[in-house]
């Protein structure tokens, strides 16, 4: 069937789209539940059981594979309720008509199914006739899952290192390859060749005789460059990418994986242009592989979708990624979070959202993956971290150690956001011979870092009155830059309404489009590097920057010509490349340190 509508919810922390698919699939809306804490996912599954009146039996830690089958059960559980719930949403009654209709409702105006469905009750409303005709036209919401690849942390039994393919990713991984879902893995943050490879045990991720693939993979990635090479080392594999998925570096909620300078819109025109060849060169090695498993190779080349995401605010951005990209789908993400129908997020947390301006919505360095990391002033996650270093107990306990990837101490693994990484830095630290100005800094650098891992999950906890005792009441959360201009709680008519062009909940006039704002995005960012370079310039550091500058030049130069008759957009484009010139400058005046007389280098 068509895909019922043009945009999706993607992941978001950890916590806030774990069961989004109970609650939108059954309208037609692809989501997302990340898989980084099985230890949520359990909790969960026991409370849905509870409230559905389904056995329960815990999976613990004490069980072999824990963590793969926590995950296979909680992911066949929420299939198993969302088709429950489509089902009886399709055998329709008098009772459910208003249901019904709100599916129809929150579809685009230009949707043909829609539109028979119009056509069709606009006398009245038979529900014999209503119920054999929904049982052949709708579709469910696709129930995606992601995968952090580097969140892959090794695990042990009594000290004693457990294989590979039980480390965390991996073990998501087969959580997701054995259960009965027929939807698509989203593997971000970069390629992770061990468990790349590891999706050759799983027959799901492979072709059948007519090409159907029960479970698709998807690349989060945010440059062309990235798509192709890992888009090859899978089809090496005889794995198919079904759909590379476009996000912002910069302007997007969660970890922010910053490109050289590349702008969004000139990635999306090279996906747009080499889509084609893109297929074709990967299908060229695809295929082979295939051939050498002794599977079916398809003949012709498996199409690819291409989505995008990141910053995505107004209908106008919205149908301007569909129509002049031709992507297949656009990602909507922070509104969502002010959305209960869609997301899992607590009442006090959604306050503090509702109320975030600019101001409050940053760029950290608060992640102990060491990326940056979008994150709103004041959460509590963060205030807790505040009382532990006034207590001068900096750090986490680290109740779940799902990011322990340091190894920096006698090779143990240690977050860097846990009391005993940061108890054993500063010790370090205070044997260092510095200035109180680089000791304070060093120390900042050190107990920034906050425990999202937990945090990010924390919130559906809240949210459904659960047990907290193990992870705190504390909350971190990573809406966007975007959340600055949506202040107030959505029903899931009124996201959707504003999606489609048929209302506008924006009710602020300034502010920037998507591509603007990621522009002023990159070009702080690249201010930072210019500051933190002058204190120790090399010539990698250099070229990195003048790259940097070069790719941002380009990018406003391509815009220039794309909005050439936006009169407002150009004078944003050209206050932009002012600021640019003028980095440009610094970037000429940064000179190797010279040599010093008698000394050979």
């Amino acid at each position: 069937m068509a895909k019922t509508h043009s945009f999706h919810i993607p992941v978001m922390g950890i916590g806030f789209t774990i069961d989004s698919p109970l609650k939108v699939s059954h309208f037609g809306i692809d989501s997302v539940i990340s898989l980084v804490d099985d230890i949520l996912l359990e909790k969960l599954r026991k409370m849905y059981c509870e409230i559905s009146e389904l056995p329960y039996s815990e999976i613990t830690e004490k069980a072999e594979d824990f963590r793969a089958k926590r995950i296979t059960s909680y992911l066949n559980l929420i299939q198993d309720l969302a088709e429950e719930k489509f089902e009886a949403f399709k055998n329709a009654t008098q009772e459910s008509s208003n249901e019904i209709k709100k599916y129809f409702s929150i579809l685009p105006d230009s949707s043909s199914l829609k539109q028979e469905f119009n056509k069709l009750t606009k006398e009245h409303f038979n529900v014999d006739e209503i119920k054999h005709w929904l049982k052949d036209n709708l579709s469910m919401g696709s129930i995606d899952v992601n995968i952090m690849t580097k969140v892959d942390k090794d695990n042990y039994v009594k000290k004693e290192q457990l294989p590979t393919e039980y480390n965390d990713a991996h073990a998501a991984l087969r959580g997701y390859a054995t259960s009965d879902l027929s939807s698509s893995l989203i593997l971000s943050a970069g390629m992770n060749p061990r468990l790349y490879s590891y999706l050759e045990q799983f027959e799901d991720f492979f072709p059948d005789e007519n090409g159907y693939i029960k479970k698709k993979i998807v690349l989060k990635v945010s440059d062309f460059r990235s798509a192709l090479i890992q888009g090859k080392f899978l089809a090496k594999k005889g794995l198919w990418v079904s759909e590379y998925r476009i996000e912002s570096g910069l302007n997007c909620g969660g970890h922010a994986f910053a490109t050289d300078g590349y702008l969004m819109g000139p990635i999306l025109e090279q996906f747009k242009e080499k889509k084609d060849s893109l297929a074709a060169s990967i299908h060229a090695i695809f295929a082979p592989a295939l051939e050498r498993k002794g599977k079916a190779a398809p003949v012709k080349v498996l199409p690819i979708k291409l989505t995008a995401q990141g910053g995505v605010g107004t209908s106008e951005e919205h149908d301007f990624m569909l129509n002049h990209y031709q992507v297949d789908s656009v990602g909507w993400g922070t509104p969502f979070l002010l959305v209960p129908e869609a997301t899992t997020v607590d009442n006090a947390t959604v306050e503090k959202l509702v109320k975030a301006k600019e101001k409050d919505l940053y760029l950290s360095n608060i992640s102990p993956l060491g990326v940056r990391f979008q994150s709103l002033r004041g959460n509590t996650k963060d205030g807790e971290k505040a009382v532990n270093i006034a207590k001068n107990r900096p750090g986490s306990s680290c109740p779940k150690k799902f990011v322990s990837l340091n190894k920096e101490f006698n090779g143990t693994d240690l977050c860097i956001a846990s009391r005993q990484y940061q108890h054993l830095k500063l010790q370090e630290l205070e044997k260092e011979v510095i200035t109180k100005e680089e000791y304070n800094s060093k120390y900042e650098k050190i107990v920034e870092k906050s425990c999202i891992c937990v945090g990010l999950g924390t919130s559906a906890l809240l949210a459904y009155g659960l047990d907290t005792k193990t992870e705190g009441t504390g909350v971190s959360i990573c809406p966007g830059p975007n959340m600055a201009y949506f202040s107030k709680i959505m029903k899931l008519e009124e996201i959707t309404n504003h999606i489609y062009g048929r209302t506008n909940i924006i009710t602020r006039t300034d502010r920037p489009h998507m591509f603007i704002k990621e522009l002023s995005m990159y070009l702080d960012y690249l201010e930072e590097k210019i500051e933190e370079t002058k204190n120790t310039i090399t010539a990698k550091q250099i070229k990195y920057l003048t790259t940097f500058k070069n790719n941002l030049n380009e990018g406003i130069a391509y815009y220039q010509n794309l909005f050439v008759t936006k009169t407002s957009f150009l004078k944003e484009l050209e206050l932009g490349k002012n600021v640019l010139d003028n980095m440009a400058v610094e970037i000429e005046k940064m000179q190797l340190p010279k040599p010093l007389k008698g000394i050979i280098v």
